[in-house]
């Protein structure tokens, strides 16, 4: 490598050199084009449908599934809340919800009733990254294929869009969001230690991930789980999530 000059420092890289010695470089990716940022549409699956965010039609109906756990567990990990009146929670709604990054989407059941909240963030084009995040289950959304289905609808709307990394990151004592990035097929990257102080208290936060070349093992994985022929004479899956999507995991 030599510098063209010394007013800029900008570096001249003799690739033929880079190819055929030992200092590896990554592989190409040919023809990349920049995918577009996921759009305020709505998404529906067979379990649930995800919505644009609306402050003025969720809020109410947000508050009250949210107050279903009544110990505020929920809220632990994320960096707000919890709220203590439907108006206090309303005002940080209508907040967030004019935000193009993070772009939240409401979780409803199919009797169209709020149940849960999601979001894109760290939306890069450019390099092909999303990330999936402020996801906040209400109680009666918890443990159900509607809540699975939530999570695939969103990662299969990224992939189809193009995007070649979906991002999962939680706080690394949060043992319930690390299992499901585990459980959904996400792999474990790494952590960052001191990453972040919310609440006032340090945030060590842990990185997981999938891949666009990861994702046709991973849709297949999520549509025979979500099979309606998966469940037992007791609605319960005959086989886990898990097991699907264990063999998929890098490392």
């Amino acid at each position: 490598m030599r510098w063209d000059s010394y007013s800029d420092r900008r570096p001249v890289i003799n690739m033929e050199f880079m190819m055929d010695s030992s200092h590896p470089i990554g592989f190409l990716v040919p023809n990349w084009t920049p995918p577009s940022r996921p759009e305020r549409v709505s998404i529906q699956g067979r379990y649930c449908r995800l919505d644009p965010l609306d402050s003025d039609t969720d809020a109410t109906e947000l508050f009250a599934a949210f107050s279903e756990d009544s110990e505020g567990i929920d809220w632990l990990y994320l960096p707000y809340g919890p709220f203590a009146t439907p108006v206090e929670f309303g005002a940080w709604l209508s907040q967030i919800a004019r935000s193009d990054d993070p772009l939240f989407f409401t979780i409803r059941d199919l009797a169209g009733r709020a149940i849960g909240m999601a979001s894109y963030l760290r939306i890069d084009p450019a390099n092909g990254s999303i990330e999936v995040g402020h996801i906040h289950f209400a109680p009666a959304l918890q443990r159900t294929p509607a809540a699975t289905e939530a999570m695939y609808l969103m990662m299969r709307q990224a992939f189809d869009l193009g995007y070649r990394r979906y991002e999962w990151k939680c706080n690394a004592l949060n043992e319930r969001s690390r299992n499901a990035a585990l459980r959904l097929g996400l792999s474990y990257e790494g952590t960052f230690r001191q990453a972040t102080v919310q609440k006032g208290r340090n945030r060590d936060t842990a990185w997981y991930a999938g891949i666009d070349s990861e994702w046709p093992a991973l849709k297949t994985a999520f549509e025979t789980w979500l099979d309606p022929g998966t469940f037992d004479s007791e609605d319960v899956q005959k086989t886990s999530l898990r097991d699907l999507t264990a063999g998929i995991l890098n490392g």
